[in-house]
């Protein structure tokens, strides 16, 4: 009996894997599965030369049909604008690309970022590490080992924030491991996890994860990204429900991004959504500069209209923070009003 559970188990732990390795990489088969005549937008295609597609089918099934427009699919489709080279959008807006140990980000006094996996599960076009160097920093348990070392030897850190690529593309035995690790430096305290992966293949959140997480001395914070109220479906809500149960208190984050989220009715029905299902709001942020995503960017006269326009209709326990990063500064700067 003992190893017919197992086997269920280990069925439920690999089947976020299966839906992994059967992601959407044509934008021409994305189309067609969304009843969109593909020809129509073939001039669109070449841009996944600049970054590849990416898209996991249980996102897919929360598009809408015959809808070249539908806010989820547009964070996904590549474009031909992203060809377009637009002054003040470069590759590394935010300089990243010094690392203080391999894959490992100090950019805030006290806490620290670490690269846990390069790769994600859906590549959203606006991404601001698109061009981000992961084959030059590409974890393993060597690598992980010399971060940790870091971590060991900067007493004024108590956080460490797991990011990426997607940290829970991260298998579960190799982040049980990490997290041990990180469990026995005594001078940290949270572990913050930055994750699209259960908004895009909500199965992700299985048993393994969540003991690993709830054995943890440490306070875990899951920060989820999500845009577009459409993107919250049944799974995803059951996900939440399971991280709370566990201890793990899970909050989002979203962008500001042109033609999907750019107006106040839009986002607050986001923030709504969110609470409705136990998941805080936390961050707005403006488009990051990157090389390739200037067709999404919003201006700041709109922005703060937008802002203004949620502050008016929202609660304030659901008005995320509205906030840019900018290159070199010690914290997110918030959007003045």
């Amino acid at each position: 009996m003992t190893q017919i559970i197992t086997r269920i188990e280990d069925n439920v732990h690999s089947f976020w894997e299966k839906e992994l390795a059967n992601v959407v990489t044509d934008p021409k088969q994305l189309l067609s599965m969304l009843n969109i005549d593909e020809n129509k937008y073939s001039s669109h295609f070449q841009a996944r030369k600049l970054f590849p597609v990416r898209v996991p089918r249980p996102f897919i099934e929360k598009m809408q049909k015959n809808n070249i427009d539908d806010p989820l699919l547009q964070q996904v489709m590549p474009h031909s604008e992203e060809f377009i080279d637009v002054d003040g959008f470069v590759s590394d807006p935010l300089q990243e690309h010094d690392t203080v140990a391999e894959g490992l980000l100090h950019k805030y006094k006290n806490r620290v970022l670490m690269i846990v996996k390069a790769g994600c599960a859906v590549n959203c076009r606006y991404c601001f590490r698109r061009h981000f160097p992961y084959q030059d920093n590409s974890p393993n348990k060597q690598r992980w080992q010399e971060a940790i070392d870091y971590i060991k030897q900067h007493k004024e850190i108590n956080e460490v924030i797991f990011s990426g690529g997607d940290p829970l593309m991260a298998k579960d035995s190799h982040l049980k491991w990490l997290i041990e690790q990180i469990n026995n430096i005594a001078h940290i305290t949270r572990l913050r996890i930055h994750t699209r992966l259960p908004v895009v293949i909500p199965s992700r959140i299985n048993p393994a994860l969540l003991t690993t997480l709830s054995e943890s001395r440490l306070r875990v914070i899951m920060v989820l990204h999500i845009n577009h109220s459409n993107e919250i479906c049944d799974d995803l809500s059951r996900a939440s429900m399971m991280l709370k149960q566990h201890d793990v208190f899970v909050l989002n984050q979203s962008v500001l991004l042109k033609g999907i989220n750019d107006d106040a009715q839009t986002l607050c029905d986001l923030s709504e959504k969110l609470f409705s299902v136990d998941i805080l709001p936390y961050y707005l942020h403006l488009l990051d500069p990157v090389k390739g995503a200037a067709h999404f960017h919003v201006d700041l006269h709109q922005a703060k209209s937008i802002a203004k326009q949620m502050m008016a209709n929202l609660p304030g326990f659901l008005m995320p923070k509205v906030v840019q990063e900018l290159a070199g500064e010690a914290n997110k700067t918030p959007l003045n009003l």
